[in-house]
């Protein structure tokens, strides 16, 4: 889309004061600031957390890619949230069409890049779980860190591909972002719309696959587990019943795993409205568009909030998740539960004339 179309659809960035309420604007610079400070806070907390944690939990596969999460979400919203604040600030969009491809190139980097990394977290605990000879075998830290460097050079050859044609990036509504041109008319862009989306799906798909592959295994092994201890260990019945199975799991591993399952649904609850925008706008927008109707730019901009409060969300997740913060939660949440039980259980007794409720003074 050039300028002059630009202008047709809707008001110049240099004419947001005209187009946008005062509060509106201020309203929208202090959210982003916000939300751009506590990334920033919460990002760089996190890789404090995970660079002081012990040794031997530094030195494990699945928390170099998460300490590859933190840097990617940081560096994510330190590239993209400050050109969003100086054009509200300042209601015009600097740099031009140069700067539109470095943003829209951001945003469809890190967005890729930290769903791949979060496959990666998935794959790596299916294996560990479901192929320990395997894992034990042939993953390590090193190929933690030649995964991490795939993932940035696949993703880089993806989201550059509309700066050389195979694709567009354009501005959108209100002026202050660019992305794909997700309402292309042209086979070339429409088609990148459908490869980009189609890739973000696949990922998706990977990750719940593997997280309900392991959920499973691990359901499975506290079986076993129980019946091992019912059985005696003279008996071996309960250990052919679940063949193939590590006999234990260690409290870390269940630690990386409730780590795994809350950044996934962080990433599917903030990802899934993008990745659904893309093959809508494209499947139904460029028709939408000639029959003579207007963009739904309110759905625009909610998919794409929703998607930036992923780097934001991410690191405390990983904070709130750390063993010792995660086993006084348990403990209390079993506390509470007992609590409610034994509660119930004597208000059953005095009802059934079992006890007598004590007397008062």
């Amino acid at each position: 889309m050039n300028a002059t179309q630009w202008d047709s659809v809707f008001p110049a960035a240099s004419n947001l004061s005209s187009a946008l309420p005062l509060r509106l604007e201020s309203r929208a610079v202090i959210t982003s600031a916000s939300m751009f400070a506590v990334g920033v806070l919460g990002n760089l907390v996190a890789i404090v957390v995970l660079c002081t944690s012990k040794k031997e939990q530094k030195e494990t596969t699945f928390y170099t890619l998460v300490c590859g999460m933190a840097v990617t979400d940081l560096l994510g919203t330190c590239c993209t949230s400050p050109v969003v604040i100086a054009t509200y600030v300042t209601n015009r969009w600097h740099g031009g069409e140069l700067l539109c491809h470095f943003f829209s190139f951001s945003m469809l980097f890190f967005g890729s890049a930290g769903m791949s990394i979060l496959c990666a977290m998935s794959v790596e605990r299916y294996l560990a779980i479901n192929q320990a000879y395997f894992y034990s075998h042939y993953v390590d830290r090193t190929v933690a860190r030649l995964a991490l460097v795939t993932i940035y050079l696949a993703n880089v050859v993806l989201c550059v591909l509309p700066s050389f044609g195979f694709g567009k990036h354009v501005r959108h509504f209100p002026g202050t972002w660019c992305f794909l041109d997700w309402r292309a008319s042209d086979l070339l862009a429409a088609s990148y719309s459908f490869v980009y989306g189609g890739f973000m799906l696949l990922l998706i798909a990977v990750t719940v696959a593997c997280n309900v592959a392991v959920c499973g295994s691990l359901v499975r092994m506290s079986q076993r587990a129980r019946l091992v201890r019912a059985e005696g260990p003279g008996k071996e019945a309960a250990r052919r019943r679940f063949p193939g199975l590590p006999s234990v799991t260690s409290a870390a591993e269940i630690q990386m795993f409730w780590l795994l399952v809350f950044m996934t649904v962080v990433f599917l609850v903030c990802s899934i409205p993008l990745v659904v925008r893309i093959f809508v706008n494209q499947l139904y927008g460029p028709a939408h568009i000639l029959a003579g109707g207007m963009p739904d730019y309110r759905s625009d901009l909610l998919a794409i909030r929703l998607a930036s409060f992923n780097p934001i969300l991410d690191p405390w997740v990983y904070i709130l998740c750390r063993k010792n913060l995660l086993s006084k939660g348990c403990e209390r949440l079993r506390r509470t539960v007992g609590i409610a039980r034994e509660g119930h259980a004597r208000k059953e007794g005095w009802m059934s004339g079992q006890q007598t409720p004590p007397s008062y003074v």
